[in-house]
């Protein structure tokens, strides 16, 4: 499926979306955010049968960014980050409740919002070759699209005040060792292993790891007695599934288990 600089493929239980603006190197426009919105709309429309979707870019890039091609000819002058609240943070937003998995695969630099994209993953693979960057202080700017929250709890204060302050490449195998991503591959295999990966995800209890997510994604707000509820609210809710039971049965039986997703 195309939608304006965006392409949503499917296989199987698994939805491959790509950012795709090869000319800019993926850069996020306004065109591209509503094509990823209209793409989250038909994932959604799918939800019984999507259970893990893998976000990458098309081309040598994964995403650099907010496209600011023209506007230094703005006959009108536009505030920058208007476009955050109204484009950038509902698919944020979306991305932190999609009610599965999410695997990011880095295929080349993932720069600004792009970094941001890449870091929303529950998964991420990188391609050795591929770089994180913060690059608003080269065009004076702060970080945004939930980079100040996502870096401090992945790598640690110091660690993302230097990136944000210098603006300085962080390679993939840098990443890596800081324990900013999980996985790194040699480029001509990362959508190999990324698909691999998805694929074992989506062959998994669809909605107890839509609840990990959502407790590793509130786990940072709350105290540890939320924590205590929020983990006994969610386990109700996996306990009373399909799978729970298939589970179950399966440990029992000494046979691997066969999820449904429900």
């Amino acid at each position: 499926m195309q939608f304006k600089h965006v392409t949503l493929d499917f296989d199987g239980s698994v939805a491959i979306l790509r950012l795709d603006h090869q000319e800019v190197m993926n850069a996020v426009s306004v065109d591209m955010l509503g094509g990823l919105a209209e793409a989250l709309d038909a994932v959604e429309e799918k939800k019984d049968e999507v259970r893990c979707v893998v976000l990458t870019g098309a081309g040598r890039a994964f995403c650099t960014g907010a496209n600011l091609q023209g506007r230094n000819n703005q006959s009108k002058k536009t505030k920058a980050g208007l476009t955050l609240e109204t484009g950038f943070h509902p698919f944020l937003r979306r991305i932190r409740n999609l009610h599965c998995p999410i695997v990011t695969a880095v295929n080349g630099p993932a720069a600004g919002a792009g970094m941001s994209f890449a870091l929303l993953g529950d998964m991420i693979l990188c391609a050795r070759s591929s770089y994180f960057l913060q690059a608003f202080r080269r065009i004076g700017l702060v970080p945004d699209c939930g980079s100040t929250w996502l870096l401090p709890r992945l790598i640690g204060r110091a660690r993302s005040i230097e990136l944000s302050l210098m603006g300085e490449r962080l390679p993939a195998e840098k990443a890596l060792e800081w324990g900013l991503v999980n996985r790194v591959y040699d480029d001509g295999v990362l959508m190999e292993e990324a698909m691999k990966l998805a694929r074992e995800l989506a062959s998994g209890p669809t909605v107890a790891l839509s609840l990990i997510r959502k407790l590793y994604w509130d786990s940072p707000e709350n105290s540890f007695e939320d924590q205590l509820n929020l983990e006994f609210q969610c386990q109700l809710r996996a306990g009373d599934t399909q799978d729970f039971r298939e589970g179950v049965g399966a440990f029992l039986e000494k046979r691997p288990a066969q999820f449904k997703g429900k």
